[in-house]
């Protein structure tokens, strides 16, 4: 039996639970959310007790603050999946946790664009030869040099500032206009919440969200691809410190790629035909969006993977949280051995 349809509910023609969503989900959240709830909390610890020197810092202070965001709007899906809370817990997951949820991933994606132009723009900083004087190399330094203001801690800060606002204004209405009068027969349905306006709204919102996904992405692969052409270059000329410097880097975001095709991408294929199917269920078979909705719930959980994959970056990417993590783990180490030899040294 397909695992599936096991539980489809033929009576019921807005139902799409399956035994996919009630009984292997739940538990899977259950682990991202414990794991990403450590991994981050040791994240912030040691991120908030170092100084933002740098707009690199910054940038992942504020990639750490969205996943703590997302990690907080877990345990109401859980909930929910577990048939706890009843349908009041439905309208609030329809109007606020799940709009926290897809604004913290969404920021959290733009954040990582940043990073890789940042990177970007110190390796070609470090790497670029005073002589080229082709009009290619030219134009190209005229980009890094523009774009070294991403380095900068108050250009950062101010960019942090305005990504978080211009997210906010934008899913803000996902909020006011899902204000229809609930029930226990709509609340488990976000879309039959939602306005006319609302629905216009989540549809257009939805496309703007993807957009942005798909640029980044762009980006971080033609920053990836200029850095592995630069670290082949360095090789080649057997520059060995520029390419222990574009070695780093070339890692790192090879580290943000890897998140964004395992976490991002499979979400972001099925998002639009799977908002389509919501907005205008007349045009899909039951059948269809029963298939998209359980699409969509897979690669959600891809995504939410996100929260225990970032802070590997974190430790590839960033020498003070590296350096700052391992001196921790170092010092309760040598603690512990110190404590054991003093117990030893009592028998």
């Amino acid at each position: 039996m397909d695992p599936l349809n096991s539980t489809r509910a033929p009576t019921n023609q807005s139902d799409f639970s399956s035994t996919f969503t009630l009984q292997v989900l739940p538990p899977l959240y259950l682990v991202i959310c414990v794991v990403g709830a450590s991994l981050n909390g040791v994240a912030a610890w040691i991120f908030f007790r170092v100084p933002s020197d740098s707009g690199l810092v910054v940038y992942l202070k504020n990639m750490v603050v969205a996943d703590l965001l997302m990690l907080a709007t877990f345990p109401f899906k859980l909930m929910t999946q577990l048939g706890v809370g009843g349908w009041r817990l439905h309208v609030v997951i329809c109007r606020y946790t799940a709009v926290l949820f897809y604004s913290s991933m969404y920021v959290g994606i733009l954040f990582m664009g940043f990073i890789s132009l940042e990177r970007y723009v110190k390796i070609f900083r470090h790497t670029s030869s005073p002589s080229s004087s082709s009009s290619f190399c030219r134009s190209r330094c005229g980009v890094v040099s523009v774009l070294h203001l991403l380095q900068s801690v108050v250009f950062a800060r101010v960019l942090a500032f305005f990504t978080w606002g211009f997210l906010l204004l934008c899913v803000l209405p996902n909020v006011v206009l899902t204000s229809q009068p609930a029930n226990e027969t709509n609340a488990r349905h976000c879309m039959q919440l939602k306005t006319e306006l609302g629905m216009q709204w989540h549809r257009a919102s939805t496309f703007f969200s993807v957009s942005l996904f798909w640029a980044t992405l762009v980006v971080l692969a033609y920053c990836y691809a200029s850095i592995a052409c630069r670290v082949y270059k360095s090789y080649r000329r057997v520059r060995t410190d520029n390419s222990d410097v574009c070695r780093k880097s070339n890692r790192s975001i090879f580290s943000i790629l890897g998140v964004f095709f395992i976490c991002f991408v499979p979400y972001h294929v099925c998002r639009i035909p799977y908002t389509l199917s919501q907005t205008q269920a007349s045009g899909f078979s039951w059948d269809t969006r029963f298939l998209l909705f359980q699409l969509k719930e897979g690669t959600l959980f891809l995504s939410a993977l996100n929260v225990c994959l970032d802070p590997i970056i974190y430790f590839l990417m960033c020498r003070i949280f590296r350096e700052s993590l391992l001196r921790k783990l170092s010092g309760r180490e040598r603690r512990r051995s110190l404590t054991t030899a003093q117990s030893l040294s009592h028998i």
